[in-house]
């Protein structure tokens, strides 16, 4: 399978040793070096991931990514490139919108094997209930439309929340382990500190606080499932979010390296 990769980098002996190892690889690469050019590429042509480093003459990384992410809603899997690597400088960019987050210097086989890894989920993910609408209580959910909404109302969801969601619904009523979550976001990597649980925060004060009842429940040191009422699964709802009313189940309707709190 012949996958395009849009790299956004403006070290050329980094870009060199790129294409020297994915193209032989099968790997379709075109190349911008400042992000302006990056953004104007990633929106005009249809690539299958995006190599972003963070510090790029012009625009960041971190505001690239984030006007995909948000201003033009492109889900396209985006790894982010850099030399930062504290957590909170991860934890920015996977905010932003970034898939997955890898350090300089890297091996370029784990570079390869993160790509993979994200596309192999985007095809998974793609071919699972494309068409269809999921539903869960006043919950619908349009996968293939890109859009969620709760008693009429359209949702605000980040793209890594819209993926948490899915995750979920597929599940529901049924339990979602956190060391899944991590895995189907970050690989088996996950940043170090609580991005996950600052996106199950950011995606519950969207999905549940505006309307009363809760749908995203936490199975505290466990993980999360979805449904109006967790008690009915043998569980006791969330300090301060009451469960009330029936839990039916979510429903669907149609070796070389490179330099350069439990509530939520």
């Amino acid at each position: 399978m012949s996958c395009s990769l849009l790299l956004v980098e403006d070290n050329e002996d980094i870009l060199a040793n790129l294409y020297a190892y994915l193209e032989p690889l099968g790997y379709t690469l075109d190349c911008a070096r400042n992000g302006k050019a990056g953004l104007e590429m990633a929106l005009g042509q249809g690539f299958d991931c995006i190599v972003l480093d963070v510090m790029l003459p012009g625009m960041d990384g971190i505001s690239l990514c984030r006007r995909l992410r948000q201003e033009y809603r492109m889900s396209t899997p985006v790894i982010m490139l850099t030399a930062r690597d504290a957590v909170a400088d991860r934890v920015a960019g996977l905010e932003a919108g970034a898939d997955d987050y890898l350090v300089k210097p890297f091996a370029l086989k784990e570079l390869e094997a993160r790509i993979r890894a994200l596309l192999r989920r985007g095809h998974l993910q793609g071919g699972n209930g494309a068409g269809g609408l999921w539903t869960c209580a006043d919950l619908v959910f349009n996968d293939e439309e890109h859009w969620a909404e709760r008693r009429g109302q359209r949702l605000r969801l980040s793209p890594t929340g819209f993926r948490i969601l899915r995750e979920l619904l597929r599940a529901a009523p049924g339990l979602v382990r956190r060391q899944d979550l991590e895995r189907l976001l970050w690989g088996s990597e996950p940043p170090e500190g609580s991005a996950l649980r600052t996106h199950i925060h950011e995606l519950r004060r969207e999905l549940d606080k505006p309307f009363g009842q809760p749908l995203l429940h936490t199975v505290p040191h466990v993980g999360y499932r979805l449904g109006p009422d967790a008690a009915e699964a043998g569980e006791a709802p969330e300090s301060g979010m009451p469960g009330a009313g029936n839990a039916p189940s979510g429903t669907k309707i149609s070796g070389m390296n490179v330099s350069g709190a439990e509530k939520d």
